[in-house]
């Protein structure tokens, strides 16, 4: 058969609302609009007939919906921690609400419902695009920003690929400061593991940021130490995980850049990460509960905008009024 975008009536936590579901019935993925358009599930058809995600998703996901440890959390006009939850020159304080509630943490969109703006099918792929504009979706944080912004964000699934298009518009009258990130937890299919250790990572980066003691970077950015150091894979083992690691090695090809790949010897195939040159970071991390592990593409550091007025390059990127960005990513998925 192919390709179809089936919906459903989807409730999790307090918010109820339309799920849409991408399939051709041997691969299928679950957007979540009410919960910062997440891709809450990507799964697989098994052999015998049951689904087996590729993404993870937390058990409890329709009681208690984090937004940013399911699935694929959209972290939106800032990736990572912001120190003390303020932009530089700016006296606007930012919500505290990263894990200890001193800084600002994801931006706006992942906690924000959004807008869905089309969706298709073909024989081939199926496509869901939603929007998040500042002043229409979150009204209350329009003097948090300098200036209003469209951010457009396409789903694509095909058989083997969930590919990831943003398009960030500049809709105000001054220069948008931005960067994005994504923020997808893997469990590969097939795997029956206690946790994430026997996971084999390849990361094709070459330096860390070092950070302080609240996880913020220094603005040092240091040789990648042994203990992080994925260039050969190896099993993640019990390395716990949370580093912004820059310096990517890899060469384009077709656009596109291999930041990481994921395999595991009882999986049913391998994960690729791959990303436009933009996403010049990558972030790896393992949660607590260590049953997955997050291979999350950004295109700035943590803290970003006070490192880049401090003339680090951080990768924080700005738009002219009424200008336009855009890069893409793809998880591919393929079979052994």
């Amino acid at each position: 058969m192919g390709f179809v975008v089936n919906t459903f009536e989807g409730r999790a936590g307090d918010r109820a609302g339309t799920v849409y579901e991408l399939t051709d019935g041997t691969v299928r993925a679950e957007v979540w609009p009410q919960w910062g358009f997440n891709c809450v599930r990507w799964q697989v058809r098994q052999p015998d007939g049951s689904w087996a995600g590729v993404f993870f998703t937390a058990p409890d996901w329709e009681t208690n919906p984090v937004p940013t440890r399911s699935g694929h959390p959209v972290l939106f006009p800032f990736p990572g921690r912001l120190r003390d939850g303020r932009l530089p020159g700016s006296s606007v304080q930012l919500p505290l609400n990263d894990s200890t509630k001193q800084h600002a943490i994801h931006g706006f969109t992942p906690r924000t419902p959004w807008r869905v703006l089309c969706q298709g099918a073909t024989a081939d792929f199926a496509t869901v695009s939603g929007g998040f504009r500042l002043a229409d979706d979150l009204p209350a944080a329009v003097g948090q920003w300098p200036g209003d912004f469209d951010l457009t964000l396409t789903y694509a699934l095909y058989r083997d690929c969930l590919r990831v298009d943003a398009v960030v518009e500049n809709r105000g009258t001054e220069v948008l400061p931005f960067g994005i990130g994504y923020h997808p937890y893997f469990r590969l299919p097939g795997v029956a593991d206690a946790d994430v250790g026997g996971h084999v990572l390849t990361a094709h980066v070459s330096q860390v940021w070092a950070a302080d003691a609240a996880n913020l970077p220094t603005g040092e950015r240091t040789p990648v130490p042994p203990e992080l150091d994925f260039h050969v894979p190896r099993p993640v083992g019990a390395t716990a995980l949370d580093h912004v690691l820059t310096g990517v090695t890899a060469e384009p090809s077709n656009g596109l850049i291999e930041l990481a790949t994921l395999t595991h010897p009882s999986a049913s195939g391998r994960l690729r990460v791959l990303a436009d040159p933009a996403f010049r970071e990558l972030v790896l991390f393992t949660p607590a509960h260590r049953q997955a592990v997050a291979i999350e593409p950004y295109t700035c550091s943590a803290d970003a905008s006070n490192l880049q007025a401090r003339g680090i390059d951080s990768g924080w990127l700005t738009l002219e009024p009424g200008a336009r960005w855009d890069a893409a990513v793809e998880y591919r998925w393929e079979v052994n």
